[in-house]
């Protein structure tokens, strides 16, 4: 008789064993959604508060100060914010030039850009062409980091989807032109116009636009090497210039 009962013991502690492991792993799962959603709930309210006021800085400007000082601990980075008025025309007609040619037309993602940009990418065997829109730019500087995996791209693309579907163009254009990273701790349209031509990003030409249009794909290297394909592709971009719509 103790033997059945111990034998009966056993296999309903066997028995129970399994739910109780299911009970964790959906506990589990349930605070990992929310957590999720708690994270994704912050990022839309700092999107929501920035579309009104600008931003101190972003993850790219932390990010790029920290490796700074590293080498020298008082270092600081150059940007100063400037409004869209005081951004001059040439700079935005040649960054969406360079950047994002569908800019007006898209809700945040260029699908026929992406297309083209894979099948580059197959041709040469490597990632060489990327097709993000300056939405999805901008997404990855506030928030995000340079780094490539899935899941960063699955949270730029949700953050690119709340910029697009509360800011207006302008105002994405804006920030974006603020916030980009142009050189080596240089950050937004005024620093960068003052730290290559010595004057306000106002004052920029359409030759001088189109060469800081063509840098932001790679500012630190193109800074201290701006060879002759780049210079090539910079004429390219002036010319196109001309039919950038702009908001």
């Amino acid at each position: 008789m103790r033997a059945e009962l111990r034998h009966l013991l056993r296999r309903l502690a066997a028995a129970a064993r399994p739910r109780r492991w299911s009970g964790w792993l959906g506990r589990g799962l349930l605070a990992a959604a929310l957590l999720v959603l708690f994270w994704q709930a912050v990022l839309l309210t700092q999107v929501v508060w920035w579309s009104r006021f600008d931003p101190g800085d972003t993850s790219f400007m932390r990010m790029r100060l920290a490796e700074l000082r590293t080498h020298a601990p008082d270092a600081r980075l150059q940007q100063q914010w400037v409004p869209y008025e005081r951004i001059s025309i040439h700079l935005k007609r040649a960054v969406v030039a360079a950047e994002d040619d569908r800019f007006l037309d898209h809700q945040g993602f260029d699908w026929e850009g992406i297309r083209r940009a894979l099948e580059r990418n197959a041709e040469r065997g490597r990632t060489t062409a990327g097709g993000s829109t300056i939405s999805q730019q901008l997404a990855k500087n506030l928030f995000l980091s340079p780094s490539r995996s899935w899941l960063r791209k699955g949270q730029e693309a949700v953050i690119t989807l709340m910029i697009e579907q509360l800011w207006s163009k302008r105002r994405i254009l804006e920030v974006y032109l603020n916030v980009a990273e142009w050189g080596d701790g240089v950050f937004g349209a005024e620093a960068a116009a003052r730290h290559y031509y010595a004057r306000s990003a106002a004052q920029l030409g359409p030759a001088e636009a189109a060469r800081l249009a063509v840098m932001l794909p790679n500012p630190r290297r193109y800074e201290r090497s701006f060879g002759p394909r780049l210079a090539a592709h910079a004429a390219r971009v002036q010319q196109r210039m001309a039919y950038s719509e702009v908001p």
